[in-house]
C-alpha cells in the first residue's frame, strides 16, 4: 500500500466515509461525485476533490468505484479508462451483477487494466467504524495488492475469481432479505397474539429461529420505530433482483427467491423513496393481507 495512489469514485453515503476512514490513515485519495455537495464533505475530510472522474483516476494506481449498478460502473470505467496508467487495478465496490463484471474486467483487460470486484456488506455504521465484510473477486496476486488499502475499511475476503464477490453480495443480500421478511410476518403474529416482543426475541434468539433479523434488526430498528439501519430498501430489492437474475441465467431454484422479490417489489413501491430496508415490518404490519390476488 505504500505509496500507492488512490481515486475514489462515489461519494454518497457509503462512499463519504470510507473515504474519510482512508484519508484518516494518510492515504491520498483524489474524489469524485457528480453531487457537488458530496465532493464538498470530501474535501472537508481531507481529500482532494477532481472536477470528473477521469481527472480523479489520471495516474492513480487504484481506482475505487463505489457506485449505485453496474450501468453506471460502466460508464464511469469506459470514461476514465483511457487516463489509466497500464497495470492500474479498478476495484469495483459497488453491488454490480456478476456477469457484467465479469465481461467488464476482459474489456479493460484489453488496455492494460486490471479490474476486481469487492463488494461491502454492513452498512453506513460499519463504513463509519472499518468494520466492513468485503467481499474480493479476483486473483490471488490481485488480492495481495488491495488487501492492506481494503483492511483501512473493514476485513477483507478473497471469495474467488473476478464476479465472486458481487455474486456472494447479491446471494447475501437475497438471503438477508428473506430472513427479514419472515421473520417479521412470524414476529407480527406473536404481537397480534399477545405477546411480548421483547421477550419474543429473548427466546427466538436462544433458540433455532434465530437470524441477524432477530438478533440485530428487529431488537435495533423496529422495536424502537426508528428503521433507520442505514441501508436502504430499495437496494435490498436490487441486490435481490442480482441474485435471482443470476439464479435465472445459471439454472438454479428461485422459486422462493421470486416470490419474495414480488413481496419486496410491492413494499418498496408502497414505502417513501429512501425508506430503510428494516421499514418493510411497518409496511406489512400495515398491509397485513400482503400481496392480492392478481398483483
Amino acid at each position: 500500500m505504500a505509496g500507492q495512489s488512490v481515486a475514489f469514485i462515489g461519494l454518497g453515503n457509503m462512499g463519504t466515509p470510507m473515504t474519510a476512514r482512508l484519508v484518516a490513515a494518510g492515504v491520498a485519495v483524489r474524489g469524485f461525485d457528480v453531487a457537488e455537495a458530496a465532493r464538498a464533505r470530501f474535501a472537508e475530510a481531507g481529500g482532494t476533490p477532481a472536477s470528473t472522474a477521469a481527472e480523479a483516476a489520471a495516474g492513480a494506481d487504484v481506482v475505487i468505484t463505489m457506485l449505485p449498478n453496474s450501468d453506471v460502473v460502466e460508464a464511469v470505467v469506459a470514461e476514465v479508462l483511457p487516463s489509466l496508467k497500464p497495470g492500474a487495478i479498478v476495484v469495483d465496490m459497488s453491488s454490480s451483477e456478476p456477469l457484467r463484471t465479469r465481461a467488464l474486467a476482459e474489456r479493460v483487460a484489453a488496455g492494460g487494466v486490471r479490474l476486481i470486484d469487492a463488494p461491502v456488506s454492513g452498512g453506513v455504521k460499519g463504513a463509519t467504524e472499518g468494520t466492513l465484510a468485503i467481499m474480493v473477486g479476483g486473483s490471488d496476486a490481485e488480492f495481495a495488492e488491495v488487501r492492506e488499502l481494503l483492511s483501512l475499511l473493514g476485513k477483507p475476503t478473497h471469495v474467488g475469481a473476478i464476479g465472486a464477490g458481487h455474486a456472494l453480495k447479491a446471494i447475501n443480500n437475497l438471503m438477508s432479505a428473506i430472513h427479514l421478511w419472515g421473520s417479521s410476518e412470524a414476529m407480527l403474529t406473536g404481537i397480534e397474539f399477545g405477546l411480548d416482543p421483547s421477550l419474543m426475541l429473548e427466546v427466538i434468539n436462544a433458540s433455532s429461529g434465530r437470524s441477524g433479523s432477530t438478533q440485530y434488526k428487529w431488537p435495533t430498528f423496529i422495536v424502537p420505530e426508528t428503521y433507520d439501519a442505514g441501508f436502504g430498501a430499495a437496494l435490498m430489492l436490487k441486490d435481490m433482483r442480482i441474485a435471482t437474475g443470476l439464479a435465472h441465467a445459471l439454472g438454479t431454484p428461485s422459486t422462493l427467491s421470486d416470490v419474495a422479490v414480488a413481496h419486496w417489489t410491492r413494499a418498496v413501491a408502497d414505502l417513501e423513496p429512501g425508506s430503510d430496508h428494516t421499514a418493510v415490518a411497518k409496511w406489512l404490519r400495515e398491509h397485513p393481507a400482503g400481496l392480492v390476488e392478481g398483483d
